[in-house]
């Protein structure tokens, strides 16, 4: 198995991609500590990777919260050994309006758990990494995997011009803090999905069917016109890139985003 009695963190873990990644680490042989605002879907994540035979703990976590995110690196430290191997900063949220008549609290609402929950859950977990030895068998002492977006490379996005300037900031703090830790032997890349079917993006079918004044259903249909291979992408499809990320196979990638949208935005 490629990740073998590592410990690994998701953050926004209880449903969706969180989810997906949690288990596709415990999948590979990871220790993971579950992480999410909702403590009773971070349960069930649980529930759902030790029913396949992994390892996992859940833990309360609000990513805006700098109190928050301290105490739980801590206990997750203890749990580990001591250690943090790979944390995925996953949690993430939107809304939809037209530029417009964005509100103050749309904009906060994204930036706070999109940027600003990334930006501290990095600071955090960075500074545990850097006190860290060496992963056994490894040049490196820890791994930081940032879910973006597709919207953090593509500005068009229409009704999303607050969660598209979250992502972008995602995308530009990966970069950033990838030359920055890169000497303490610690990685930092981001993941962009696409179009993926979760309960966020039932969501906001439903919010940009209103806007556009047509039905969830064609804006779906919409959403695989964009996609040149010609589906809705899956959060499985997302966790393989992060496994790939956090395994030793990526150990010399550092500082990129990644696409993985079924061809819906290249660059």
């Amino acid at each position: 198995m490629l990740l073998e009695e590592r410990l690994a963190a998701v953050t926004g873990a209880g449903a969706g991609i969180g989810r997906a990644i949690a288990r596709a680490l415990a999948a590979e042989g990871a220790h993971v500590a579950v992480t999410d605002i909702n403590e009773e879907a971070a349960r069930e994540t649980v529930r759902l990777i030790e029913e396949a035979g992994g390892i996992a703990r859940a833990w309360r976590m609000d990513v805006t919260q700098r109190s928050d995110i301290v105490q739980v690196v801590g206990a997750i430290r203890e749990w580990g050994g001591g250690r943090i191997d790979i944390w995925v900063n996953n949690a993430g949220v939107s809304t939809m309006n037209r530029f417009v008549d964005l509100t103050e609290e749309d904009w906060d609402f994204n930036m706070n758990v999109n940027a600003k929950g990334t930006f501290l859950c990095s600071q955090a977990v960075a500074r545990a990494m850097m006190q860290q030895d060496l992963i056994p068998d490894s040049e490196l002492r820890g791994k930081i995997i940032n879910i973006a977006s597709m919207a953090g490379k593509r500005g068009n996005a229409p009704f999303l011009a607050h969660y598209v300037a979250s992502k972008f900031a995602v995308v530009g703090l990966t970069q950033a803090t990838a030359g920055e830790l890169a000497p303490h032997k610690i990685t930092v890349n981001a993941v962009c999905p696409g179009y993926v079917a979760t309960s966020m993006q039932e969501r906001e079918l439903r919010w940009e069917a209103e806007l556009r004044g047509t039905t969830p259903e064609a804006v779906r249909e919409l959403y695989i016109q964009d996609t040149p291979l010609g589906r809705i992408e899956t959060p499985e499809d997302v966790a393989r890139v992060v496994v790939f990320l956090a395994s030793p196979l990526a150990d010399f990638i550092t500082g990129e985003a990644i696409n993985v949208n079924g061809g819906a935005w290249m660059d």
